[in-house]
């Protein structure tokens, strides 16, 4: 299969990750960005704090504390680039996020990840989403809510997909 990559010739990663950090600037705070970790892969980062309730507009939510970390890898050996949007929620040691790399073949080429803590409990596939970079962010924020609310939950352990 080929997958053509519209608009994305000039793609420069420093220059596209303050982008998506401009494009966070509305909903999130403290947006920033910052070169990663050397066990991340990718060179940036975007990262936006959030009050959950907030963002979901549910006064029930039950933490008050969360980040989302954004991250594009434009080269690599497939004729796509790898992501990383992940919804963080510190006090409940909860990752939900969509990866578009090489590490779950099996599944195609996204997934959908659940971890407590650094510990992963569930990978399901995802929709790949042939757009630009911005385009997939803004698509992805759209759906977190969902991903987010449909983890299952176990003696205050996230357990995978309900």
């Amino acid at each position: 299969m080929v997958v053509f990559l519209a608009n994305r010739t000039n793609l420069q990663s420093k220059r596209l990750h303050g982008r998506i950090r401009n494009q966070l600037g509305g909903e999130f705070s403290d947006v920033r960005r910052r070169r990663t970790e050397p066990r991340d892969p990718g060179p940036y980062r975007v990262v936006g704090d959030v009050n959950p309730r907030q963002f979901f507009g549910d006064d029930e939510y039950p933490a008050t504390d969360a980040r989302v970390e954004i991250g594009f890898q434009l080269q690599t050996g497939d004729p796509y680039e790898y992501y990383w949007i992940n919804w963080i929620e510190p006090e409940r040691r909860l990752l939900v996020g969509w990866h578009q790399d090489d590490t779950h073949d099996d599944l195609g080429s996204v997934h959908l990840q659940v971890n407590h803590g650094a510990t992963p409990v569930a990978h399901e596939p995802a929709a790949f989403i042939d757009a630009h970079p911005l385009d997939v962010v803004e698509r992805r924020l759209e759906a977190i809510q969902r991903a987010v609310t449909a983890v299952g939950w176990e003696a205050d352990q996230p357990v995978g997909f309900s």
